[in-house]
């Protein structure tokens, strides 16, 4: 008599399916029905996945819109000139802006060197890069080298007053 190849299977989540275990070898079908049966069934696990994702999306959208607003606040604290660019562009190159001057304060001011009249300076440098792609473009870059990447900015970074230049 040949062992059995087609297996009824009760999932965990108490659903029944019929399963083809002929591509198993004949000694090993019989643990691999029993572990089966420990699972849930092919749909409910992709039904949880799904939730599971939909779940991430949402926390990662809230998370998004707190730091949007964080940063839209701080923004207007401190005087921060809108940022020029597609609309995706700008809402990320604000929050980029902020955590790069938020890093590099406590970096050169609070733990640094760095002045308040000093960092005043910077700020007002800062002020003038409205690109947000510039500020997408420093996202990774080091809170010290910040003074530098400001210098290092071109015309294109900064708002011209002839719009047809």
């Amino acid at each position: 008599m040949a062992v059995k190849k087609i297996w009824k299977i009760t999932h965990s989540c108490g659903h029944e399916a019929e399963r083809d275990l002929s591509g198993r070898p004949a000694d090993r079908r019989a643990g691999y029905a029993e572990w089966l049966a420990k699972q849930e069934c092919t749909d409910c696990w992709r039904a949880s996945k799904e939730g599971d994702e939909q779940d991430k999306a949402a926390w990662l959208e809230a998370k998004r819109a707190e730091e949007q607003a964080e940063s839209e606040a701080w923004s207007e604290q401190y005087r921060m000139p809108p940022l020029e660019g597609t609309e995706r562009a700008v809402a990320w190159g604000v929050r980029c802006r902020h955590q790069i001057l938020s890093a590099a304060y406590t970096a050169l001011v609070l733990e640094g060197e760095t002045s308040v009249a000093e960092w005043e300076g910077i700020e007002d440098a800062a002020r003038t890069i409205t690109r947000a792609g510039w500020w997408i473009d420093q996202r990774a870059s080091e809170p010290g080298d910040l003074t530098e990447l400001l210098e290092a900015a071109t015309e294109r970074d900064r708002p011209v007053e002839n719009p047809h230049f």
